[in-house]
């Protein structure tokens, strides 16, 4: 399976110390340069040095099939869409709505970090969806309200 993931979900995750949910959810990640450097460039979520993780590949971007249907996006969306169409990958994960749109109107096929611990709950990887959610919460990690409302009702914790 090929998976490329995007900085918002690695971010995330590595809020809440679940980073590990990837490799067990999707066993090898993809990201490309950009994506790395966006995660190393730091903030207030401390992200692992990503280059390290043996369950990870870098990807060295190429230039964009489609720069201008892109343009919209910052570098690591443009560039993770583009490499994904390119190695056909079977899941992009990102969060973004203008990003997953476009990743949709690519044809790839998305999920995001609610998508990620929606999975983790039903596979018994964590014990409550709610908890993830209310601790990104806590770290400044925002989703829509009513899209965890049916993401709770979705896992039985509503």
């Amino acid at each position: 399976m090929i998976v490329f993931s995007n900085t918002t979900p690695i971010i995330a995750l590595s809020s809440i110390q679940q980073l590990d949910l990837l490799p067990s959810l999707f066993g090898h990640i993809h990201l490309v340069n950009e994506v790395v450097d966006e995660c190393e460039a730091g903030g207030a979520i401390a992200v692992p040095f990503l280059r390290e993780l043996d369950w990870l590949t870098v990807v060295e971007s190429t230039n964009i099939k489609h720069p201008s249907l892109l343009l919209a996006l910052d570098k690591g969306e443009k560039h993770t869409l583009d490499m994904a169409e390119k190695y056909q990958a079977d899941w992009v994960l990102i969060d973004e709505k203008i990003g997953r749109n476009m990743a949709e109107y690519l044809g790839l096929r998305v999920t995001g970090t609610l998508g990620i611990l929606l999975k983790a709950k039903q596979q018994g990887l964590i014990t409550s969806f709610l908890d993830c959610v209310t601790l990104m919460q806590n770290h400044g990690i925002y989703y829509h309200p009513n899209l965890i409302k049916k993401l709770l009702t979705q896992v039985g914790e509503s």
